[in-house]
């Protein structure tokens, strides 16, 4: 009797423990702040290596890696006055010699990477604060290596600012809204080679080499914008779709001290892209990266900067296409004895570090083994070491490697188990490392080359305290097999109350396309609160990466060219037919989700895949591919009039007839990546076909759809759609 007495008071008392536990609100999420994952803003290493610099509560503070010392204070924002009110510091950069710093304020968004701002330059000794120029906003203000001139780009034209003399000279005066750009990038080039500012100091001050984009030819594409106006204004800007039209673009270096300007030889041809230039170690010689329109075919070029002469130092071609995009550094890295450089690629299956030497002889490859490096971290000059992150031991983790430039003494230099960012002091001496894990908001802390902690800066103890007040789920990563044997990575997140005996619907979340994996061994911030909150409300929540993502070999990930959607939903379709296996799921309450590619395959899986998906939530979505950007898709799935059936036999558009379950399409009227046009051609295709549908559109919002309440709203609309019809 007294052990059965025990027994139910530890029942009762358990039950109450558990009772106590709260679930999680969108509000919660979404609006109040409450699940918020701490970072380091505004890192900046200083030039000797030994400091750096953070902004906290509008304050720039001087830390030293090694030493917990009180901090330096740089510049309090009650220093920085204009006409008696303290301006906000968005973003700050130093001069060489760090006794000036250039401020951002007042910055406003354009696309996904550009923004237009006001600059002023603080000097640290005197105190003062003076504006770069007068007028209206500028672009992308940087100091030049000497730290005595700022150069800006305003009103689609390149200037210098004379920060001895005050002077003012204009570097180009062609410049002309939606015709020609100079220094900044068009949207294309922006948005698919990640990069916008479009000019770039040589390494003895004396000139500017930078992009001159001619969009004249370039077809414009146009939304309302509503505004709250009586009568909507229409924006315009260039847009390249598949198969048209580029802008032309050509290079020029112009010289300060005599005001020449020079055009560097890119050769004859016109549709080609130009995604990188870079000066050398030397002023005389400007790097440059160039790529046919197939993205085929890679050179790099070597310039000479007074006469424009050049010529291809390294070349290389592939079967399908060569990726230039964001994440992994600069494309080329000049070594500071002049005598190498270091590129990265695909050419043995892999992504790979390779040391060239200056006339483009292949010296040794860095890295070698079946995975891939996924980010060139630096290099150590005094010791030869070079820094890389790679995903060597699973797709889903990022690791810190250290290794010299001959390929030996290869260490892995972190230590935990999930994804690590690390940021490096200039002379690659200490590092700042970003962890998380798949249930582990953000550890930041400071650590020494060989990987040893020197001190934490923030483990996110009170999220961590937070989040063991709610009903909470571990995710689990696991890996299952297709019936064609290929092995793909998954995560799942089941019910707090998960009972094996029952059958519960799954919410599958994903984006699938060429870029990004969303089966991580990492943190997702707001989304795991989400997907918590699903959970919480008795639905299973699984993401798998299909065929077509990354770090898992060049074979993988480029097996879907020519024929995106293909395969990414044939793997979705694996997905559904492996749930229908697992004895705790129902196989007919299975529904789907996804954003901007994401969308796309959502889209393609209610419809293409409607014997297997009861719904879908399509963000955003591309529904053909003759609707989105010329550099992206043709990268994927060449010109649409070489690869007619490639675009048009994984449209959602075309299996529209198929649809049998619930579908729900959302789009934001003012996204200028994915446009609207495309729900509106899904719309019409639907509507043809006599099938109902759900929509909701977001005035004014841009492709990430935020602003105000918005997320909250979007959240919410989306929830309320699974649980009435999951």
């Amino acid at each position: 009797m007294k052990k059965l007495f025990f027994l139910g008071f530890s029942l009762l008392l358990f039950t109450d423990l558990t009772a106590q536990k709260k679930n999680i609100s969108l509000e919660a999420i979404w609006q109040n702040g409450t699940f918020y994952n701490k970072a380091v803003y505004g890192l900046v290493s200083m030039k000797e290596g030994i400091h750096y610099s953070t902004i906290e509560n509008d304050t720039i503070f001087k830390y030293e890696y090694e030493k917990q010392i009180k901090p330096e204070v740089i510049v309090y924002k009650k220093q920085l006055l204009v006409n008696g009110t303290a301006i906000n510091i968005d973003n700050y950069q130093f001069s060489e010699d760090e006794n000036k710093m250039l401020i951002s304020t007042a910055t406003e968004q354009i696309y996904r990477h550009s923004t237009r701002e006001n600059y002023f330059v603080y000097d640290r000794k005197t105190k003062a604060l003076s504006p770069v120029t007068a007028g209206e906003k500028q672009m992308h203000a940087t100091f030049s290596p000497d730290g005595t001139k700022v150069g800006f780009v305003s009103g689609n034209n390149i200037f210098i600012k004379d920060l001895v003399s005050g002077k003012e000279t204009r570097v180009t005066s062609d410049g002309k809204q939606n015709t020609i750009i100079n220094g900044v990038t068009d949207w294309v080039h922006e948005e698919e080679f990640s990069f916008s500012i479009a000019y770039f100091w040589s390494p003895d001050s004396k000139k500017i080499a930078y992009y001159k984009f001619d969009e004249s030819k370039v077809k414009e594409f146009s939304f309302n914008e509503f505004a709250h106006q009586l009568y909507p204004s229409e924006y315009k800007f260039k847009y390249p779709k598949a198969g048209e039209d580029n802008s032309v673009v050509t290079i020029h270096v112009y010289d300060l001290m005599n005001g020449s300007d020079k055009l560097m030889d890119i050769g004859k041809e016109t549709d080609q892209y130009i995604p990188r230039i870079k000066w050398t170690m030397e002023s005389s010689t400007l790097s440059m990266v160039r790529m046919n329109r197939h993205q085929n075919k890679l050179e790099l070029l070597f310039a000479n900067s007074t006469t424009g002469e050049s010529k291809t130092i390294y070349s290389e071609t592939s079967d399908t296409y060569i990726d230039i995009h964001e994440g992994q550094g600069d494309y080329v890295y000049f070594t500071n004895d002049k005598k190498n450089f270091i590129i990265m690629n695909e050419k043995d299956g892999y992504n790979h570090l390779y040391l060239y030497d200056i006339t483009g002889k292949l010296v040794n490859q860095i890295t070698k083994g079946s995975w891939d490096v996924v980010n060139f971290n630096g290099i150590d000059e005094q010791t030869k070491t070079v820094f890389y992150s790679a995903s060597e031991i699973t797709a889903t983790e990022k690791d810190i490697y250290s290794i010299k430039l001959d390929g030996t003494e290869k260490k892995k230099i972190s230590t935990e188990i999930g994804c690590h960012s690390p940021e490096f002091s200039v002379g690659m001496k200490f590092y700042i490392d970003t962890y998380n894990s798949a249930n582990t908001p953000n550890s930041i802390a400071i650590y020494n080359a060989q990987g040893k902690q020197i001190r934490l800066l923030e483990n996110n103890e009170s999220l961590i305290n937070k989040m063991k007040e709610f009903n909470l789920s571990k995710k689990e990563l696991f890996i299952f097999k297709t019936t064609e044997n290929i092995e793909l990575n998954a995560w799942m997140i089941k019910p707090p109350d998960f009972d094996a005996t029952k059958k519960y619907p799954v919410f599958l979340v994903f984006y699938g396309g060429p870029g990004r994996n969303m089966v991580n061994n990492g943190f997702d911030n707001k989304d795991y609160f989400w997907h918590q909150l699903l959970a919480e409300k008795g639905y299973i929540v699984m993401c798998v990466d299909n065929r077509g993502t990354m770090y898992k070999g060049a074979a993988f990930k480029k097996c879907t060219y020519k024929q995106l959607g293909k395969l990414e939903v044939a793997d979705q379709i694996e997905t559904a037919k492996y749930l229908a296996t697992l004895s705790f799921v129902d196989k007919v309450r299975i529904g789907t989700f996804g954003w901007s590619y994401g969308g796309y395959l959502s889209s393609l899986c209610i419809t293409k895949g409607a014997d297997y998906f009861k719904t879908a939530i399509a963000v955003a979505p591309v529904t053909n591919w003759r609707y989105y950007d010329n550099i992206y898709t043709e990268r994927f799935m060449t010109l649409p009039q070489e690869n007619p059936n490639g675009y048009d036999d994984n449209s959602p558009i075309n299996y529209v007839d198929k649809l049998k379950g619930k579908y729900l399409l959302i789009h934001g009227s003012g996204d200028d990546n994915v446009h609207y046009q495309n729900t509106m051609e899904m719309i019409n295709a639907l509507v043809k076909a006599n099938k109902q549908f759900d929509l909701f559109i977001y005035p004014d919002r841009n492709h990430g759809i935020s602003g105000g309440n918005t997320r909250l709203h979007l959240y919410t609309k989306m929830t309320d759609f699974i649980l009435g019809n999951l």
